[in-house]
């Protein structure tokens, strides 16, 4: 599909196309603290612990969580070391935490049974724990500066503009996947500053409102440009709407004031985290029913939150009880001065607040 408006200097050919977004993301490339200057090599180690952190997540998010981290773990040996309660209370707020899990395991594998050296081919990253591939591709072609095919969001809506993409996305993604490959197939120079370039394209002026299309280096044959709506691509299915649950969250405390937390199962949502005790989330308020807490108290209140796949209304309610004997050993009392908040997911950040 091409519009009579496309001008004929065919930025389409590979060699072009790549040259532009080099020659832009030498006088543009964003400043990261995990990215290489100019002219350095990257930190496998950076590279692998930012790529997992932004999956599904922004980079203005990401950065004091990277920085944290790099600040008490120097490298994937000190990170494999770490406590796991410690690491997963460090990434709390960050959301989506089979991550963390997986991170310490790729951390304590890349440390014992691969010296400490991430390895460069991409089959052989995807071997390993929390590792797709996007992740692999990003990780070969910046840590190490080898040739690989690196779409991220930023990069399918960059080939989704440029080739005016009507498939609507999800599917449309094969798509904009098969156009960046072509323009991937010559690997002569910069495979790492290529792949960036693209990101930072997208991060900063193909950006997915009000894109800021009279500064990009590639525009002159964009057909979503020249045709006038580069706002309408990618194109996307109607959004379905979440299921909505329900349940019960508790503020329990004995008779010292202490307060009850629960450090949730490594399996299901919020794996591994400290939260407080609820009940199962259910579709029918109706069907909720009490845990086995004593003077029960409802605070009239509820807190919301949205989940990738569900949102979800909890009810908040006091109690009180002081033996532990019936509770699971996933259970203790805390007392209130040792809770820190900001070591809870944000589901149960709200709830503290709120009580």
């Amino acid at each position: 599909m091409e519009s009579s408006t496309v001008k004929t200097d065919r930025t389409e050919d590979p060699k072009i196309f790549r040259q532009k977004m080099l020659d832009w993301y030498d006088l543009h490339r964003r400043a990261l603290p995990w990215r290489a200057l100019k002219g350095q090599k990257s930190d496998p180690y950076h590279v692998w612990l930012s790529e997992i952190m932004l999956q599904q997540t922004t980079v203005q998010a990401v950065i004091p969580y990277f920085l944290k981290f790099v600040k008490r773990w120097h490298d994937v040996h000190d990170l494999a070391n770490a406590d796991n309660d410690v690491l997963m209370a460090e990434w709390a707020g960050l959301g989506y935490y089979a991550r963390a899990r997986n991170l310490h395991k790729c951390a304590k594998l890349i440390s014992s049974e691969y010296g400490g050296v991430f390895p460069s081919e991409e089959e052989e990253l995807k071997k390993l724990p929390g590792i797709g591939d996007y992740t692999a591709a990003a990780i070969r072609s910046i840590a190490f500066n080898e040739p690989s095919v690196v779409v991220d969001g930023n990069v399918e809506r960059v080939m989704a503009r440029f080739h005016a993409i009507d498939t609507p996305f999800p599917k449309g993604k094969n798509i904009a996947k098969e156009f960046a490959a072509r323009y991937a197939n010559d690997f002569s120079n910069s495979p790492a500053d290529y792949a960036q370039s693209l990101m930072d394209l997208g991060a900063t002026i193909c950006t997915p409102k009000s894109p800021v299309c009279s500064l990009c280096p590639i525009n002159q044959n964009c057909i979503a440009y020249n045709k006038g709506g580069a706002e309408l691509f990618p194109k996307k299915e109607p959004k379905k709407v979440l299921p909505h649950k329900f349940g019960y969250v508790y503020w329990v405390t004995n008779d010292a004031g202490d307060v009850l937390v629960h450090k949730r199962p490594d399996k299901g949502m919020l794996g591994g985290m400290l939260g407080l005790p609820t009940t199962d989330w259910l579709i029918e308020k109706a069907a909720l029913s009490h845990s086995g807490f004593n003077n029960i108290v409802s605070s009239e209140n509820y807190i919301r939150h949205v989940f990738t796949h569900f949102s979800l209304d909890l009810f908040l309610f006091k109690a009180k009880i002081n033996n532990l004997n019936s509770m699971e050993d996933d259970f203790y009392f805390m007392p209130p001065d040792e809770i820190d908040v900001e070591k809870f997911p944000t589901l149960f950040k709200k709830a503290i607040r709120a009580f």
